[in-house]
């Protein structure tokens, strides 16, 4: 079963290490790092000047790691790990000294090192600057396969009373995906989803076409992604519209020879903008939860927040972080 509590719950007997480099000038972070260490759900490194997050805070702060980047005994190791990793991108010992002092890119190399074992960042910086530190240092877990992210949706309307949970990917980072791209974001989307929720993927192809109702050159990746994709051991179908693949009624109107018959729970969305759009208009027209994006495929768990996250987005994409080590 997915639901938040479980995954607290998970969370809680992992026990791991989480660094947090916004904590120390963002109030949401500091007050979801401030519950997640309360509950012991992670163990908590924050980055900053530890006199005055202190002074700042008080005993709130028993428990929390803090590890200030320009005084830290740390640094210099974490410099020379720095410029071995970037070593043939001609990376200067100066640029790296600059770069480090960066809480992402401090945060990052904490994870990459071993003194952390995930990271939860986003909820001031835009995810680009999220994101670039952990290709650079974290990277792939496989040189020729990408990095992609997905969305958890989950709610009280009837769309979720049929099922728990829907994943939706691509949607904070492959910005125009091929049909080869778009097979290894519903590979790697429906193996997240079924490590996460212990149910069977039904994978849906999303687009503005079901089945050939519609043509158009952009349907031909969706198609082709499909069937790469048709060879897995997963239950896939595409092209689809998004009433298809999660409406039953309206799946058997449109088709009724779909294998995915309106109980999708993978949704592949054929861009960045479409997906983007399409989670943020599943969370705020819809009234449901929309925790991510959630990377998946690096070599250890970084995580990018929205910017429009509440403290409750936190705590989840942290524990999700934790599961994911």
């Amino acid at each position: 079963m997915f639901n938040e509590k479980t995954i607290l719950k998970k969370a809680k007997k992992k026990y791991v290490t989480i660094v947090f480099p916004e904590a120390s000038f963002s109030d949401r972070t500091m007050n979801a790092v401030k519950y997640l260490n309360k509950k012991k759900i992670v163990k908590a490194i924050i980055l900053g000047d530890e006199s005055s997050l202190v002074l700042r805070y008080k005993d709130k702060l028993k428990g929390i790691t803090i590890i200030n980047p320009k005084t830290s005994g740390i640094y210099e190791k974490l410099l020379e790990c720095f410029l071995e990793k970037r070593k043939n991108k001609g990376l200067s010992k100066k640029e790296a000294e600059t770069l480090l002092l960066d809480p992402l890119y401090f945060g990052t190399m904490l994870v990459e090192y071993g003194i952390a074992d995930g990271m939860v960042a986003g909820a001031e910086s835009p995810s680009s600057k999220v994101i670039r530190p952990a290709l650079q240092i974290i990277k792939a877990k496989k040189q020729d396969e990408i990095v992609s992210s997905f969305m958890i949706f989950y709610g009280k309307n009837k769309i979720f009373r049929n099922r728990e949970v829907i994943f939706g990917a691509d949607v904070g980072l492959n910005v125009e995906p091929n049909a080869e791209t778009l097979a290894q974001i519903a590979k790697q989307t429906a193996n997240s989803f079924e490590k996460f929720s212990n149910q069977k993927a039904k994978v849906a192809f999303l687009s503005y076409s079901t089945k050939g109702s519609a043509e158009g050159k952009n349907l031909e990746k969706v198609k082709t992604a499909t069937a790469i994709m048709a060879n897995s051991n997963y239950l896939v179908d595409g092209e689809m519209q998004l009433d298809a693949a999660i409406c039953p009624e309206i799946a058997k109107t449109k088709n009724s020879k779909l294998k995915i018959k309106g109980d999708a729970n993978v949704l592949i969305f054929p861009d960045l903008n479409s997906g983007n759009i399409c989670y943020k208009a599943i969370q705020y027209f819809g009234n449901n939860n929309a925790i991510g994006p959630i990377l998946q495929n690096l070599n250890k768990p970084i995580n990018d927040l929205s910017r429009g996250c509440c403290v409750r987005d936190i705590i989840i994409v942290s524990a999700i972080t934790a599961l994911q080590v």
